[in-house]
């Protein structure tokens, strides 16, 4: 294998424009591919992309498109259009992929209806394709601005995922290597969900020690779950797991926990969602991840009570104090 130089960005999303800005920062060719062509007027004309992630002035080596054929000559790939998504943007994009170039999903989520990883929707849209998992504790706008991030890139071929990581790494942003590809996939998707429930909480007025015992727990599900799904517990300890978990249930900036914080006040999901262009992948994931859950038969307490009250099968009080009632049982 040979160093990547260039690579296509898919998803003119906040996160998409921010590891855009990532790798034009690690001095490699960047196209960025956008759905919307005002976001491609925006970044061409402005140097900025208004809609998603304002007020971040772009590197001028950044180039747009809304023709996802511009991404074929590139030797890199990151999907980073949303999980319910990516689906159709993959197989959009799979008449003019090359099956040797590796594409890295940096969507977090589980696809409704088929219960699958992005890494199965990968499979099943592009077979073949070299893939990786980027994941960890980081806010788009830190990342476009050149604030210290670390992340998790996950792939099973170490020679891949260090030329990777070698390729997008810059002084600022440091991705750590694991081959535990389940691993950082289940963190991301379920931590989304855990935020949400941490906003309801902070949104109740219910305390910084009800917000700790929140995170702690669901931690526990999220290990649980990655567990079964065949991942090792020590990758959820770390970035893709614990430190996304952290950042995400720790700050109104997190869009899922945004969500949450407005159930908790009183609002209805529809006011909850209204105005937001950005995607709140947990919203999307809960449903998916009660049901894997299930199938699976591993105990997601604190994740079903947020699907359900996202359901309107039940309110945030009612909620919160089944959860609170539960039987006490020993913590490990």
């Amino acid at each position: 294998m040979s160093a990547f130089t260039s690579v296509g960005v898919i998803g003119g999303g906040a996160w998409g424009t921010a590891l855009a800005q990532v790798c034009a920062r690690a001095g490699l060719t960047v196209t960025l591919w956008a759905k919307e062509a005002s976001v491609c007027a925006d970044i061409s004309q402005k140097r900025e992309n208004t809609a998603f992630l304002p007020g971040v002035p772009l590197d001028p080596h950044i180039d747009v498109t809304t023709d996802l054929a511009d991404l074929a000559p590139w030797d890199l790939i990151l999907a980073v259009a949303p999980a319910q998504h990516l689906r159709a943007t993959l197989a959009q994009y799979a008449g003019s992929a090359r099956p040797e170039v590796p594409v890295v999903l940096c969507a977090k989520g589980i696809e409704q209806g088929t219960l699958k990883l992005m890494t199965e929707v990968l499979e099943e849209t592009l077979p073949d394709t070299p893939a990786a998992v980027l994941s960890g504790p980081s806010f788009a706008g830190e990342v476009a601005r050149g604030l210290p991030t670390a992340v998790t890139l996950a792939c099973r071929d170490e020679i891949l995922g260090r030329m990777i990581a070698e390729a997008i790494a810059g002084p600022a942003f440091r991705p750590y290597l694991t081959s535990d590809i389940i691993g950082a996939e289940a963190g991301g998707a379920i931590k989304n969900v855990l935020a949400i429930a941490c906003g309801m909480v902070e949104g109740r007025g219910l305390g910084r020690s009800a917000h700790a015992a929140l995170i702690t727990r669901g931690f526990a599900e999220m290990t649980r779950f990655a567990v079964e799904l065949g991942a090792e517990a020590e990758t959820l300890a770390g970035l893709c797991g614990l430190g996304d978990l952290v950042l995400t249930c720790s700050s109104p900036q997190s869009r899922n926990m945004s969500v949450g914080l407005a159930l908790g006040r009183g609002e209805t999901l529809e006011a909850a969602l209204s105005g937001k262009l950005s995607v709140a992948e947990g919203v999307s994931s809960a449903p998916a991840v009660r049901a894997l859950a299930g199938k699976l038969g591993v105990e997601l307490p604190i994740c079903d009570a947020v699907a359900a009250i996202l359901a309107g099968e039940t309110g945030v009080d009612q909620a919160m104090a089944a959860l609170l009632s539960r039987p006490l049982k020993p913590e490990f």
